[in-house]
């Protein structure tokens, strides 16, 4: 499965164009790799995904071609989840 479609049946990322984005910009990996939107998805792999100022590390569980909002947790594992600190906020 391409990763952009994944992210999206995940609602890692609601939407398959947001998802392209994220990934062309270089801000996901595959088990080490950078990842394009293209890439192919496998059970087992292992994501780590930037956002603005979180970092998820998540492994794919299971792969569907579509799913209920209730079943989308299943697909993946949340491995860690990390924020980073603006320089602009006060301790």
């Amino acid at each position: 499965m391409r990763l952009d479609k994944f992210l999206k049946i995940s609602r890692i990322i609601k939407r398959r164009s947001v998802a392209k984005e994220v990934a062309d910009k270089g801000r996901i990996q595959i088990n080490g790799k950078l990842a394009k939107s293209s890439s192919d998805v496998k059970v087992g792999d292992i994501m780590k995904i930037q956002f603005g100022n979180k970092t998820m590390e998540v492994k794919v569980v299971e792969l569907h071609e579509s799913t209920k909002k209730e079943d989308t947790q299943k697909m993946y594992e949340l491995l860690t989840e990390t924020r980073t600190k603006n320089s602009e906020e006060i301790d």
